[in-house]
């Protein structure tokens, strides 16, 4: 069962927050974060993005994905607003950054992203929204609003005992690079993209 294994209060360029360690194990070095901004109330409607970890994005700068962009978008949203990052340590749609690394060969080769994950024998997204309801329900947040694009993680909260009050859109614009991700994001997964 996960559970706070260490917290932290963290200043940042988007402000201060304070962050929790959840996993099973508290040797685990990899565990999911929750990053909460000041004056975040549980009691009241709180403001989730989950975010699914993605190394080349957020600290290479990579320009294939937005994933970096929308993290820096949503800490500066919910340091303003209040509200709470629940960082899962899912890289890649849950694959690991190795396989990511050869489905990124593959693309290179002419497969777009599921494509290339489907012929890896991976599947297109493995990630498990489940985790971060667990944490909503450590924390004993029952309300939130999501800052998302992806009907799948609204859907996570459906029978979860969470009310889930509105979807915030966290849309990024695109570049050449990544376009055609995008446009996957939206006809594969029916992301709900407006710019695309």
């Amino acid at each position: 069962m996960l559970k706070i294994q260490a917290q932290s209060n963290i200043p940042t360029d988007f402000g201060m927050f304070k962050v929790y360690a959840f996993s099973e194990n508290e040797n685990d070095w990899n565990p999911h974060l929750v990053w909460v901004a000041e004056k975040t109330d549980f009691n009241d409607i709180v403001n989730v993005r989950f975010h699914s970890e993605c190394i080349t994005g957020e600290v290479f700068h990579s320009r294939k994905c937005e994933c970096g962009q929308q993290l820096d978008a949503a800490m500066k949203f919910v340091s303003e607003n209040g509200g709470i990052i629940i960082y899962l340590r899912q890289e890649g749609r849950n694959i690991g950054i190795i396989n990511k690394l050869k489905a990124y060969a593959l693309q290179e080769e002419g497969f777009d992203t599921v494509e290339a994950n489907l012929r890896l024998g991976l599947p297109a997204d493995g990630r498990d929204f489940g985790v971060a309801i667990e944490m909503l329900k450590i924390l004993n947040i029952s309300k939130v609003n999501l800052l998302t694009n992806n009907p799948e993680k609204l859907k996570s909260l459906y029978n979860s005992g969470i009310l889930l009050n509105k979807r915030i859109p966290l849309e990024i614009n695109s570049n050449a690079t990544n376009e055609s991700y995008l446009t996957i994001k939206k006809n594969y997964f029916g992301h709900l993209l407006e710019m695309i």
